[in-house]
């Protein structure tokens, strides 16, 4: 009987199984189904990406009742607030774009899924979901009807999901053992020895050989062949095509010489040509595998937060410092980096970094909260469950809400190449073996094979992965920790540079207050310390370490308005302080300083004067900068200090006062409209907007939990004036981006060259492939750390 394949999963299957469907043939009644389902779900353009993507459904009754308890259930959930849920599963079956496709339209199957995304390298997807509408055990399932059963190991769920993938290492140990033996024993046809018992096995050593260059033919190379096949289905021709067929051609040619006794074959270049392939494949993995390891754990975010010691002192620590127990102080718009429970009457939290929405959620004492979110209002504290989760705020700082979309110009070149690269190779390949054909047969077939190997663009695409992941890793160590490889290309091409003033180029640590105005009571002193103590804004902060401890108490409602004040109430008082428009005073025009005014129960008190203390280096930062860039200052302050700027920083520096948050993103949508590229440093709080709309925002951290997923970038303040070496650091990594293009490209050029001439034989080409790659991510590595360690 004839075999047919499954149109949803491609699995063969015998007439008298077949199920017929819309005029199309499956193998069982659960692929019908599912192509059922997404017919019904308008979503049949699943099979247009890849031809039988699907997987078959499983029998899974029974099987996930587990999922009914709610114990369980919470463990597996990385977020559950009110309605809204948030799960990972690790999907085995994950393999290609259709995958991908239908796993981030779950909700249009799905009623109560909000949003899903894929990890692919990972086999992940985290789903979003209304828990109200739809619970895990009817996600998991749907996902099971669809061919996409998840693996949930309940015991140790992280372990089970990174399972070591080994078959590359066996693959590579085959192909060694197959290159070595035959190697060996090929040596008496290498030298022609002639002598009677090698002329009488000649025969059964080369059928030998044949016998030993099976293993590595089928299974060491085998995944080329699956990639050729499959990137030949789907209609986009990758590198692995030109290299699957010169294995085969090698391996047919080979056969002949030795059926028809015209030689002894090339199953050494055949093998070993596998081998040097698989080794040079193996370097990228270990490579790749190291330069995510170095991003995902050692590039901490440098942002603190304030941790209450055993005998009540307040203290900054790193945030990946913090242990299961600590107890921790969050102030008003800081980020919850950790899982805790809460210790407070009660605190309105906003998850919109997590889920998108920006309505607050009341929470009251005792109960649990998610790493995250953002407190709103008076400050709370919070007892640690578990240490600092790194990848989870990468994950929020990745976030999709909070990506630029921006046109990578180096991974556009990258598409092309390879787009264009392979079909070019093949139509060149057959030019050339049909103009060898009619001079030597055998120099035909050597010449096909060196170019179908040589010219593989490996080298190419390794180009702007190894030089960005190592840019990264290397400004990581700086202390400036950049979102992903777009940020770098997005600074190279910074013309304008936008700074604002409070906390950015000014420092909290240095600071010479006065006080002006009625003198405070040591109860006023009281109320007005415990105010402060709820705000992150930089002037608060440095006003909060200015006044003397006194006994703490929390106000019963508190309200930070941005860019303008505080206002808070305790059981007796009120207290407001902030500008002077805020608290309604009319200070005097004459004395132009950055003040903060106090009014406490309706009765103005008087104003605390910051004399700003700039940055070590300012100066020098400036005037290196004028040179190549436009320089703005933003403030929100009054200009009092536009006389000491003035003398301070270069003649073409612009400074603007009076910025409220609102006027500061205008004024970089502004400096946009006219074609500069903006790159905008605050200090994430007020700034966000601004960070936000520009075409680099870098916030700069100072002992305070500034992390802000509208920024691209966190600088430790420490290096501030290191900006300019950043910058350049930037412009030096593109250019090395494109030197080693040039090098990939020369090296193929030659590589054609001697091949195409007939002067390269298959396994020189074999060897030289790999060494290619090894070169390319040397150079990029030798000149990514040489740039590194130019002065600023």
């Amino acid at each position: 009987m004839d075999a047919k394949n499954c149109f949803h999963c491609g699995n063969e299957f015998l007439k008298k199984d077949e199920v017929i469907f819309d005029e199309k043939l499956f193998c069982c009644n659960g692929c019908k189904t599912v192509y059922e389902i997404f017919s019904q779900n308008d979503l049949t353009c699943y099979y247009d990406f890849q031809a039988s993507p699907g997987a078959t459904p499983q029998d899974i009754h029974g099987k996930y009742d587990f999922l009914d308890d709610e114990k369980i259930i919470s463990k597996l959930l990385e977020f559950q607030e009110e309605s809204t849920s948030i799960v990972a599963l690790y999907i085995p079956h994950i393999h290609c774009s259709s995958c991908i496709w239908i796993l981030e339209n779950l909700q249009k199957l799905q009623p109560g899924i909000l949003t899903s995304q894929v990890n692919f390298p990972e086999k992940k997807v985290r789903i979003t979901f209304n828990a109200e509408t739809v619970s895990l055990k009817e996600i998991v399932l749907m996902l099971s009807a669809i061919g996409y059963e998840p693996y949930i190991s309940l015991e140790n769920y992280e372990t089970g999901t990174k399972n070591i993938d080994r078959s590359l290492i066996y693959k590579l140990g085959v192909a060694f053992f197959c290159f070595g033996n035959i190697m060996l024993l090929s040596f008496p046809e290498y030298f022609e020895v002639e002598e009677y018992w090698i002329n009488q096995y000649r025969g059964f050593f080369r059928w030998l050989i044949f016998a030993l260059s099976l293993p590595s033919f089928l299974y060491s190379a085998s995944g080329y062949y699956v990639s050729a096949y499959k990137s030949i289905k789907s209609g986009m021709l990758n590198i692995d095509v030109p290299i699957a067929l010169g294995i085969v051609v090698m391996f047919i040619r080979s056969t002949v010489d030795i059926v028809f006794d015209y030689g002894q074959g090339f199953f050494d270049s055949l093998t070993g040509l596998i081998f040097f392939m698989l080794l040079g494949k193996l370097f990228q993995q270990k490579t790749y595998d190291f330069l995510s390891f170095e991003r995902d754990y050692k590039s901490y975010f440098p942002i603190a937060v304030t941790k209450i010691t055993t005998d009540g002192q307040e203290t900054p620590v790193q945030i990946y410092d913090i242990e299961k127990g600590d107890r921790l102080l969050i102030r008003n718009q800081e980020l919850i980096p950790v899982d805790g429970i809460l210790i407070a009457e009660k605190a309105a939290i906003d998850y919109s970094f997590v889920t998108g929405e920006a309505v607050p959620i009341e929470k009251k004492s005792g109960d649990k909260v998610y790493a995250g979110g953002k407190i709103l209002g008076k400050v709370v504290e919070l007892e640690v469950l578990f240490s600092v989760s790194q990848s989870y705020l990468t994950q929020l700082w990745s976030n999709d809400v909070f990506q630029k979309k921006i046109k990578q110009k180096h991974k556009n070149i990258t598409d092309t190449v390879s787009r264009y690269f392979t079909p070019l190779l093949l139509l060149l390949s057959l030019v050339v073996f049909g103009f060898w054909l009619f001079k030597s047969v055998s120099m035909a077939f050597n010449v096909l094979t060196a170019i179908l190997i040589v010219a593989c663009p490996c080298a190419l695409a390794l180009t702007a992965p190894f030089t960005l992941g190592n840019v990264l890793r290397i400004m990581g160590k700086q202390k400036m920790y950049l979102k992903n490889a777009t940020v770098i290309e997005q600074l190279a091409k910074v013309d304008t540079i936008v700074f604002d003033k409070t906390g950015t180029i000014t420092t909290n640590k240095k600071t010479a207050i006065s006080y002006e105005g009625t003198i405070l009571s040591n109860e006023e002193l009281e109320l007005l310390k415990n105010t402060l103590r709820g705000s992150n804004h930089p002037l608060s902060r440095r006003l909060y370490d200015f006044i003397p401890e006194f006994k703490r108490s929390n106000p019963i409602q508190f309200e930070e308005i941005i860019g303008k004040g505080i206002k808070a109430s305790f059981e007796k008082d009120t207290i407001r302080l902030g500008s002077s428009d805020f608290v309604e005073h009319l200070s005097e025009n004459t004395h132009k300083k950055t003040k903060v005014h106090v009014e406490i129960n309706g009765i103005y008190k008087g104003c605390y004067v910051f004399n700003n203390q700039y940055r070590k280096g300012l100066e020098e930062l400036f005037e290196k900068l004028s040179n190549q860039y436009q320089l703005y200052v933003l403030s929100g302050d009054n200009d009092g200090d536009r006389a000491i700027l003035e003398k301070m920083l270069p003649v073409n520096t612009t400074l603007v006062f009076n910025q409220k948050p609102e006027q500061k993103l205008a004024y970089i949508e502004q400096l946009q409209a006219q074609g500069n590229n903006v790159m905008m440093i605050g200090d994430g709080l007020n700034d966000a907007g601004a960070l936000a709309q520009s075409n680099v925002g870098i916030s700069l951290s100072e002992n305070v939990n500034v992390f802000s997923p509208a920024c691209d970038g966190i600088m430790d303040a420490s290096q501030f004036s290191k900006i300019g070496y950043y910058l350049n650091y930037a412009k030096n990594a593109m250019r090395t981006i494109y030197m080693s293009f040039g090098l990939s490209l020369l090296y193929n050029i030659v590589g054609l060259s001697f091949a195409i001439t007939g002067q390269l034989s298959p396994l020189v080409a074999a060897i030289i492939m790999p060494m290619s790659s090894i070169t390319v991510v040397s150079f990029v590595t030798i000149m990514s750390n040489y740039y590194s360690k130019e002065k600023n």
